[in-house]
């Protein structure tokens, strides 16, 4: 079911990275369809969502904004356990996004020289939510709630319509109305995208796009990129487990499924030191899998060349081995596992224990499950409050301190051959001798 790659014996030239194929996501390949898509937004508006959203969808729509009496019986509707679950996701993510939060500091950097470094929140922000395997209610929390604690006072929201019903996911929804979020549009892939960047009928252009979506949504943020700002090009769903001969073999093959129950290309790693772990995993994958409701899928996704059991010498060959992967996430079976996972330095987020999985942080950690994939946790973060944040620096200046660094400038300036520049600076003290 899952193919194995055997690292040990492994010299230190090794390619680590290279040995470790993810599935194949080509964005610029994609954006040679959909950029015909954001160009018919950009020219006809919502006219082009509306014949978009019949053609890929299969649902004609007479207008796209959802209507406030659908969000509050969406709510009212919504069955008490998911109201409460939500409610808790809400609360601990919350909890943690405004732990985040920083005061803007003042700092003199000389007598009168004052530089304020701000924060200021983006003006408006547009979400979107797929809807095609899955329709991802927990989107909607984890993207909303840092925008709403970083003080971003538009958030506008696009995810595409239900065949049988003309209108969203109920669930996703009633998310909105439990937010707050008002501004909900019926729109899926591209041209939810284009729409929300560019403006569409009562839909007014955002600063920012965020939110997962698939091959072509990821494209479309490609091709509008400066246009508005992005969170990420989010890639297939990514996990990867370093373990050894302590973990139980349930708890790991349950959790290589979650991120495989996303679908066909993502990816799940066990990295192991234990041929011993590695073949009890099997057996539990054979066993969960065939009883999994998207057990098809699963297997899919485990069986693709993405997907592996990397056989390591030891577990600091293991720790080498993920942090040249840098997953989206990564769970830590070993001894001593909190000192393990404080030497990751790559990876979207760190699961420390077997009480500690995907699943948890997905929906109800308290951390957020918007993650860099596809490698980039070696450069890129997770979303929080600080992607709403603009950095301003405010600069206050008396002119006993600007007479003090006058010189500095103008002679800075003419090594740049920009004496204008320094004009700028001297021209305040003209026939004063400083």
């Amino acid at each position: 079911m899952i193919r194995r790659i055997d690292l040990r014996g492994s010299d230190a030239a090794v390619d680590y990275r290279a040995a470790l194929p993810r599935a194949e996501f080509d964005v610029e390949a994609a954006t040679h369809a959909v950029r015909p898509i954001i160009e018919a937004v950009r020219e006809r508006g919502v006219e082009a969502v509306i014949e978009l959203t019949e053609r890929f969808d299969g649902v004609k729509l007479d207008e796209i904004a959802v209507p406030a009496t659908v969000l509050d019986k969406a709510l009212s509707d919504l069955a008490p356990e998911v109201r409460a679950a939500l409610e808790e996701s809400i609360r601990r993510l919350r909890t943690t996004c405004e732990a985040d939060l920083t005061p803007d500091k003042v700092i003199e950097v000389a007598p009168g020289a004052v530089i304020t470094h701000r924060k200021v929140p983006v003006d408006r922000v547009g979400l979107y939510v797929p809807g095609g395997v899955a329709p991802l209610v927990s989107t909607v929390v984890m993207n909303v709630v840092p925008a709403q604690v970083a003080g971003v006072p538009s958030i506008a929201l696009a995810t595409p319509p239900q065949r049988e019903t003309g209108m969203p996911d109920l669930t996703t929804l009633a998310a909105c109305a439990l937010l707050g979020v008002e501004e909900v549009y019926v729109a899926g892939g591209a041209q939810a995208v284009a729409m929300l960047a560019l403006g569409a009928g009562p839909c007014k252009p955002v600063n920012m796009v965020i939110g997962p979506g698939n091959l072509y949504v990821t494209a479309a943020k490609r091709l509008l990129r400066g246009e508005v700002g992005i969170d990420s090009e989010a890639g297939p769903s990514e996990i990867a487990i370093l373990a050894d001969e302590t973990a139980v073999p349930a708890f790991v093959a349950a959790d290589l499924m979650t991120e495989a129950e996303h679908g066909g290309t993502s990816a799940s790693l066990l990295i192991t030191d234990s041929p011993e772990l590695a073949d009890a995993v099997d057996v539990e994958l054979a066993k969960q899998v065939a009883a999994a409701p998207h057990g098809a899928r699963i297997a899919d996704a485990l069986a693709g060349q993405q997907s592996a059991v990397v056989l390591v010498d030891d577990v600091e060959q293991g720790l080498d081995v993920a942090n040249a992967y840098a997953s989206e996430h990564l769970e830590i079976h070993t001894r001593n596992a909190a000192e393990m996972a404080g030497r990751v330095r790559n990876a979207g987020a760190v699961f420390v224990g077997a009480f500690s999985p995907v699943a948890v942080g997905d929906y109800c950690a308290g951390s957020n499950h918007v993650l860099p994939t596809s490698g980039c946790a070696c450069h890129s973060s997770g979303l929080a409050v600080s992607a709403f944040l603009k950095e301003m620096h405010v600069v206050d200046y008396t002119r006993e301190a600007l007479a003090e660094v006058a010189a500095h400038v103008e002679i800075l300036a003419n090594a740049e051959d920009l004496p204008t520049h320094g004009a700028g600076v001297t021209v305040r003290f003209a026939g004063d001798d400083r």
